[in-house]
């Protein structure tokens, strides 16, 4: 079975494991890591499949997203982790939590419910999809033809992290685009009725997000009976980036006293 790539950051401590959000990849969590490392903790910087320097396939859904994880876990020879997981990858926490509670000690979930999401990402997809690379010669180019399909320079600039050389003056993707296209509406899926989980976990949300409702508590109590909620102000979806200091700080109290 293939093994998720990952970037490992210290060398003793507790074991964190980082999931990023649909799109991204481990080191847009590299700076939070470092922090992480410096309090004792060994981090992991995963790539899920399809992103970053992971193997791609055509098989996707969140149980074999967790299903990767439990691989990546026995490799690692990893046992009752810490895991964090962002927006798609708090998703990919929850079935783990819920289907291999084995391999959790406790979690935290950022910016996302274990409800259903209407799909919403089709016209970042299909902007990525046409960018012709016999043609884009340049980071330049690249952004000048996603803005036709993006109009927010800050969304550019984080999914144009995912171009890299893939020879001499040939720039591509790491992205499985063709895939992730058509998976569109597995990212949306919420949980099961019957999933659950009595693992001790933290649901973090920006303020300005809606990503996370009020009324979506009742929700998270229902899957995760011991999750606890807070709130990141003057923070959107990205709100490990847009309040890093107050995210940082309330995930490390929650992280310390497990």
């Amino acid at each position: 079975m293939s093994i998720l790539h990952s970037n490992i950051i210290g060398d003793k401590g507790k074991d964190l494991l980082i999931l990023h959000g649909f799109l991204g990849m481990g080191n847009n969590w590299k700076t939070h890591a470092k922090q992480w490392v410096s309090l004792g903790y060994r981090v992991h910087l995963i790539d899920q499949r399809n992103h970053g320097r992971s193997f791609w396939s055509r098989d996707f859904n969140y149980l074999i997203l967790a299903q990767d994880v439990v691989a990546y876990c026995k490799h690692q020879q990893l046992e009752k982790v810490l895991i964090l997981g962002h927006s798609m990858g708090g998703k990919t926490v929850m079935h783990l939590a819920c289907r291999f509670p084995e391999y959790v000690h406790a979690f935290v979930v950022a910016d996302i419910a274990p409800k259903t999401y209407n799909p919403h990402h089709q016209q970042i997809l299909n902007g990525l999809s046409h960018l012709d690379f016999n043609q884009i010669k340049t980071r330049s180019d690249a952004d000048q033809a996603l803005a036709s399909y993006v109009e927010d320079a800050g969304t550019r600039m984080f999914l144009l992290k995912n171009l890299h050389w893939v020879s001499q003056g040939k720039l591509g993707l790491r992205l499985n685009i063709d895939v992730l296209k058509n998976t569109n509406d597995k990212i949306g899926e919420g949980l099961l009725p019957e999933d659950n989980s009595q693992h001790q976990c933290l649901f973090i949300k920006g303020e300005k997000s809606d990503y996370i409702l009020e009324n979506d508590t009742h929700l998270i109590k229902h899957h995760f009976p011991k999750a606890e909620q807070v709130t990141v102000p003057n923070a959107g979806h990205w709100l490990h980036a847009e309040n890093p200091i107050f995210f940082f700080d309330t995930v490390t109290a929650w992280l310390q006293k497990r």
